[in-house]
């Protein structure tokens, strides 16, 4: 047990893991980050830093924002075209869904792109509000591939900082400021728009 804690924190024992996990190729990465949608305690920082520690910059942010944006579009549009068009007739009864079909008349396109950019917000439950809301669903849509796509290359930018860390301690002091800063943002947003 104690020579498997120690080679736990040896950098090589990483590096062989990143190789092994950049070997599954580009299902892995993408159902990852895909996952998140679905499961939301998942750290989506984490997801993103692990996709391009192990596929690269580019790679690992197109890996990872193919798979949040498959998991946004798949979660609102279940939401929109099978639980509201079937079933809200009995979901509408429950004050909660009520209350947060409300919550989206009070956003605009802009609001909303600042709400898909920010990590830290709850994506399951906006997917949620605004697939059983009345919201343009094609506009929706659009938005949050766009605002998903932002922050992702963001949360690569952290990650690839990380990876960047291990030559040069600067990139680690850069990129917890970055992870800092996204994270205080995204809590103001949401204590603005009642999301806590």
């Amino acid at each position: 047990m104690n020579v498997w804690l120690r080679q736990l924190g040896t950098l090589e024992f990483w590096k062989a893991l990143l190789d092994s996990f950049g070997g599954l190729g580009p299902i892995a990465p993408i159902v990852l980050a895909m996952v998140e949608s679905f499961f939301p305690p998942l750290p989506l920082v984490a997801i993103v830093a692990l996709n391009v520690a192990a596929h690269g910059g580019l790679l690992g942010f197109l890996y990872s924002w193919a798979g949040v944006a498959l998991g946004g579009c798949i979660m609102f549009l279940l939401w929109r075209r099978v639980v509201k068009r079937f079933f809200w007739k009995f979901a509408s009864r429950s004050p909660k869904l009520e209350k947060a079909q409300q919550w989206v008349n009070r956003f605009d396109t802009s609001s909303l792109f600042m709400l898909t950019l920010l990590p830290f917000t709850p994506s399951s439950f906006m997917h949620l509000a605004f697939g059983i809301s009345d919201f343009d669903e094609k506009r929706y849509l659009i938005t949050m591939l766009l605002g998903k796509g932002v922050m992702v290359a963001l949360i690569a930018l952290f990650g690839q900082s990380l990876v960047s860390s291990l030559k040069n301690p600067v990139y680690l002091v850069l990129a917890i400021l970055l992870w800092a800063g996204m994270y205080w943002v995204s809590k103001k947003f949401c204590k603005k728009h009642n999301l806590e």
